[in-house]
């Protein structure tokens, strides 16, 4: 079938709305109907170059939630009809991480900026004949998509689309850093640095886990106010202006997890987490870098005197398949914030004004929302 996509012609480019032609689903499969896409930092490192990909044009989005219209050959639990949500992260269940309960560490992850479908390591998406990569082998900027059943994960029918379709990145992300990574546990003391869609996650994941002070810190106004409304308990502009404060407000103790969201990490930012981060204390580094960039600022003194720890993480430590129902199982009992996640929704033209809205500081989670003449 023909359907409209934004996608990527070359690094440095805007997105630019065509016209592709979507693969019917093969064994394993199923074609997806979306409500709703969110606008992730993550696809702006293809636009930038930070995230390798081997060619172009690559259609963007790996944040998705929608309806299942088509179901492949041996396709098990889902059927035509069915809610769900894309996980950018696949889940096969069977590979050694997953068998070992890391499904976010999925084997099949290996191939996520390839474009090369799971089922037979060929393209679902062309133009002109010629393939179209897949961001995360999803591509959810576009109505309609053809996914593996790994990368699919079944919710319930009263959780509106647009606000679940978060959950497929962002929100499990942030959340998990601070509660499943981070470990955040009753009175500790936890800084977030960066809160935009990742970082704001992190926040009121700190803050359920019942943390005594949730820190934020961000040079843009508009984001420190709402890190107060999802939680946190002070805010600042700047590390230095953190680093300066937290000792007398924790007494001498620093922070106990110190996490990393910020848009774009660079190596001096490990660095400065260490130095907000107490004895035996641990930071989490959950944003994307260049991938080329192999160098970080790392005191080695510091790092074995005190006992402190760095940590990656990836879907926030957890698998898609138990961290998305238990969020939404939060959501649906008031304990976690998704409509006030979304600052501005767009249509899929819009797409380029979206991402200067999150370059300008402008959005929390600007949302792609779908509608009849998209079909």
């Amino acid at each position: 079938m023909k359907t409209k996509a934004a996608i990527l012609e070359d690094v440095g480019a805007e997105w630019k709305i065509d016209d592709v032609e979507l693969g019917e689903p093969v064994a394993g499969e199923v074609q997806v109907k979306l409500a709703a896409s969110g606008l992730c930092h993550s696809d702006a490192h293809l636009q930038s170059g930070s995230s390798p990909v081997p060619f172009m044009p690559v259609l963007g989005g790996h944040e998705g939630a929608g309806v299942i219209t088509k179901v492949g050959p041996g396709v098990t639990g889902l059927e035509e009809g069915d809610h769900v949500v894309l996980a950018f992260i696949p889940a096969c269940g069977t590979c050694p991480a997953c068998a070992t309960g890391r499904q976010n560490l999925c084997d099949e992850g290996a191939g996520l900026l390839s474009g090369q479908a799971i089922s037979d390591k060929s393209y679902r998406v062309s133009r002109n004949g010629q393939p179209v990569l897949q961001m995360c082998l999803l591509g959810t900027f576009a109505p309609y998509v053809t996914v593996h059943q790994a990368s699919v994960v079944k919710i319930e029918q009263d959780i509106p689309l647009d606000k679940a379709a978060l959950l497929g990145c962002g929100v499990s992300t942030g959340w998990g850093s601070a509660t499943e990574i981070g470990d955040t546990r009753p009175g500790d003391v936890v800084v977030v640095m960066g809160v935009g869609g990742v970082g704001i996650n992190a926040v009121q994941g700190a803050a359920f886990a019942g943390a005594r002070y949730v820190i934020a810190i961000d040079p843009v106004e508009f984001k420190q106010k709402k890190a107060m409304e999802f939680g946190a308990t002070h805010t600042y502009s700047t590390v230095d202006e953190a680093i300066a404060e937290l000792p007398d407000l924790t007494w001498g103790h620093m922070a106990d997890v110190v996490i990393i969201t910020v848009g774009v990490i660079s190596g001096e930012h490990v660095q400065q987490a260490l130095g907000l981060t107490a004895k035996g204390g641990q930071v989490v580094v959950t944003g994307m870098g260049d991938f080329q960039d192999g160098q970080v600022d790392l005191n080695l003194f510091e790092l074995t005197l005190l006992q402190k720890r760095v940590q990656g993480a990836i879907f926030g430590g957890v698998g898609p398949r138990t961290q998305i129902p238990k969020l939404l199982h939060l959501y649906r009992t008031g304990h976690l914030k998704l409509d006030e996640l979304v600052t501005t929704t767009y249509r899929l033209e819009d797409i380029n004004q979206g991402y200067r809205d999150m370059a300008e500081g402008k959005n929390l989670r600007g949302v792609v929302v779908y509608t009849d003449q998209d079909y």
